[in-house]
């Protein structure tokens, strides 16, 4: 009876266990056959519509586009580095037009003596400089060579959350291509070499090598030059890597300057008369001016208040007076004082701008906005070094000018690239040395093109130390005769 009892039992514990083994078997096999079935299904929608592929095409396509137009760049001084051998500087440029004009960035072939560009057939040629604008970081050069392929451009401003590809030579990998979106618009790095700032920012991979390379949008249009990297360091022109923060340059003011320097070798650039400053960074000792204290109490948002109009300029004439805040220009947002110069800089002489105000009542214990428009003048290059501009007219140059064609010929001198002494004052010490006709050719052993940059080198420190309360700059001055002399002006 025992043995009965137990009989089922052990039929049915076995059971169980044939269970237990064979249901993972059978899941399993359930979910190969369903992987399977998914697999297949996958392979088909891919083969027969693969939304990759098409973006895969979209982006070979892009760099179809875009690489003919594409040049690397090395630039070459005699001046020796730590190691004993001259100094090369390798970047990347590309295609202006026809007519052989290639971009790249100023810091790239500054102070450059031979440059050299390769082009996306291999064959190497050399590139003569027409013209470089320091404010912006911008240069043109000119290459001779037949049937070039110019960049497709565009100037209509990127969104954020574009999708954007840089072009370039990062470490020397030459002609490579990265992808990313457009992170922010209307960006200022603080970049110690650029005036006007006003970047589009990437994340597009950018490193040491892409500086001078075009930034396209997804038609291959190029929008702007990879120029800058922000790092942990901060800020950089073409140094450090790459942090996942890439600056470029817009387009508009890529045109606005070459075109300048294609046509004339210098760039007018607008001025309005206003000295501005953060709203945030009103000083305890402006707070006793009601209109600065009205601000402080009443203003919030960003935007520049005026803090001196300079008489007679376009802003005065146009009725903007100290205290207002200056909140877009243009429709383009002032988040930061630095905005204002780098907007206005970027605009031609003549051109009027639309300023949008808020002007503080202090009676009335608030403000009211408006609309001002502003018709700039020439911005004159003189303001970048005014106590060295005066010293240097005492000392005898009386008059300074852009050399160009035009000039040179008036006064019978041959024409050369730099600084034109167009008249010196005859009872100074110059008078008998230099003659009106020499070109100014370096500054500090750094060349100069054309009268901005003349001043901008002055003003960025292109002097000598010759002990307490001593200084001197030493300028580089080619005789109508062809001679070329230093030098040593004393500043104080």
């Amino acid at each position: 009876m025992k043995v009965q009892t137990l009989l089922p039992a052990s039929i049915v514990a076995i059971a169980a266990v044939l269970v237990l083994i064979a249901t993972p078997r059978a899941i399993r096999s359930l979910t190969q056959a369903k992987e399977s079935v998914e697999v297949a299904a996958a392979k088909a929608r891919l083969t027969s519509s693969n939304a990759l592929e098409e973006m895969n095409q979209a982006t070979r396509d892009i760099a179809s586009i875009v690489e003919p137009s594409v040049l690397s760049l090395s630039a070459s001084s005699s001046s020796a580095g730590r190691s004993g051998r001259p100094l090369l500087n390798t970047g990347s440029a590309w295609v202006y037009d026809v007519d052989g004009h290639i971009i790249t960035n100023a810091h790239v072939v500054d102070g450059a003596q031979e440059i050299d560009v390769q082009l996306h057939t291999g064959q190497s040629v050399p590139a003569q400089l027409v013209g470089l604008d320091l404010k912006t970081d911008i240069a043109v050069l000119r290459i001779e060579v037949d049937d070039l392929t110019p960049a497709q451009r565009s100037i209509d401003i990127p969104t954020q959350g574009d999708m954007v590809f840089a072009f370039g030579s990062p470490f020397d990998f030459r002609f490579s291509m990265s992808a990313g979106i457009v992170s922010g618009i209307g960006r200022s790095a603080g970049l110690a070499d650029v005036d006007y700032e006003n970047f589009i920012q990437v994340d597009a991979a950018i490193n040491p090598g892409n500086s001078g390379g075009p930034l396209t949008d997804i038609y291959g249009r190029v929008i702007g030059m990879n120029t800058a990297i922000a790092t942990g360091r901060g800020s950089t022109l073409g140094q450090g890597q790459f942090g996942g923060i890439g600056l470029a340059i817009p387009m508009d003011i890529i045109e606005f300057v070459a075109d300048q320097l294609i046509a004339t070798g210098e760039v007018a650039k607008g001025f309005s008369g206003v000295a501005v400053q953060p709203v945030r960074s009103i000083l305890a000792p402006q707070l006793r001016d009601p209109l600065f204290r009205c601000v402080a109490e009443h203003y919030n948002g960003d935007g520049a208040i005026i803090s001196r109009v300079t008489v007679g300029s376009p802003a005065q004439r146009a009725g903007l007076l100290v205290g207002d805040v200056i909140m877009s220009i243009d429709g383009v947002i002032i988040s930061d004082a630095d905005k204002v110069s780098s907007i206005v800089g970027t605009r031609k002489p003549g051109q009027v701008v639309v300023f949008q105000i808020w002007r503080p009542q202090p009676d009335r214990g608030d403000g009211v906005q408006m609309k001002v428009d502003v018709e700039l003048t020439k911005r004159n290059p003189q303001m970048d070094a005014v106590d060295i501009a005066d010293v240097l007219r005492n000392f005898g140059f009386s008059e300074l000018i852009t050399s160009t064609r035009e000039a040179c010929a008036e006064l019978g001198v041959p024409n050369r690239r730099g600084v034109l002494v167009r008249e010196i004052n005859p009872k100074s010490q110059l008078a008998g040395i230099v003659v009106a006709g020499s070109v100014i050719v370096s500054v500090g052993g750094q060349s100069v093109g054309n009268l901005e940059d003349f001043y901008v080198r002055l003003g960025r420190g292109a002097i000598t130390r010759r002990g307490i309360g001593r200084a001197s700059v030493i300028l580089s001055i080619a005789l109508p005769s062809g001679t070329i002399s230093e030098f040593d002006i004393p500043l104080r």
